[in-house]
């Protein structure tokens, strides 16, 4: 993979993962509110940023997993490492999300 098509998925990771955990954290401050509504529209938000960054993985981990190597940059390990870190708050913003409406019943 060339260095700039490296770096256009490595942006893509950063910037779908940085809309994802924006939406995640929107969701936890609606839920706060007991607006449910809006907390459950931004958790899907939040999913949908994250399967565009899951399209531009696949396509890149096909991509080497048919022999075209993918330059290793600080760009990619940042994008990769923000990625992942936003599926981890979206995960559990969902299960905060769900604290709220039990704490609210």
């Amino acid at each position: 993979m060339e260095n700039k098509d490296s770096l256009e998925v490595a942006m893509t990771f950063i910037m779908y993962g940085g809309e994802a955990k924006s939406c995640a954290i929107e969701a936890i401050a609606a839920a706060k509110k007991q607006d449910f509504d809006r907390a459950q529209e931004r958790l899907s938000q939040a999913q949908k940023a994250l399967l565009q960054a899951h399209h531009a993985q696949a396509e890149m981990l096909t991509k080497e997993a048919q022999g075209e190597k993918t330059e290793l940059s600080l760009f990619m390990v940042h994008g990769q490492d923000h990625l992942m870190t936003s599926i981890a708050f979206v995960d559990l913003a969902k299960e905060i999300v769900d604290l709220h409406k039990k704490f609210d019943e």
